[in-house]
């Protein structure tokens, strides 16, 4: 099934962790899949039109059961199709600065974050769409002494 033109159901439910943890439901409701077709809309096929080169999602859509394995906050727009990961890993372009970015200035989005990484590049970039608010929220992720992540405004 298309999500979008570029971008199918089968990569927004793949999780290489729910194949290791033997989670076989990662299957998302119909309200779900519509938030994912206008994350795609809105979002992820702009960029790939703007960059014309593919765009590697590594998190779309994540069940609870998956969200939970993970860690993944208990508020998590993935839960809800409403966001994804982008990460060019070794792509030579775009880098997931572009990306960023891109995103920031061209983009309606609710929550952009850089994750982790280092000042020049997120090791992958986290955006969500709403289609009932979108907050415009930037925020960048960081680890304290103890390993937790926080964020902060960026």
């Amino acid at each position: 099934m298309q999500i979008s033109k570029n971008l199918t159901l089968d990569e927004c439910t793949h999780s290489n962790t729910a194949i290791k943890l033997g989670i076989v439901n990662n299957n998302p409701t119909l309200d779900a899949i519509e938030n994912m077709k206008l994350l795609a809309e809105k979002v992820f096929e702009p960029i790939r039109d703007h960059f014309k080169a593919p765009i590697y999602v590594s998190s779309v859509y994540r069940g609870i059961p998956l969200n939970v394995a993970i860690g993944g906050s208990k508020t998590s727009q993935h839960v809800a199709g409403q966001a994804m990961d982008i990460d060019m890993g070794d792509k030579q372009k775009p880098s997931n600065f572009e990306i960023f970015q891109y995103i920031k200035k061209n983009l309606v989005f609710d929550q952009l974050i850089w994750e982790l990484g280092t000042d020049k590049n997120p090791s992958w970039v986290h955006v969500s769409y709403s289609k009932t608010h979108n907050r415009k929220q930037v925020l960048k992720a960081k680890k304290n002494q103890l390993g937790k992540t926080f964020y902060e405004n960026f």
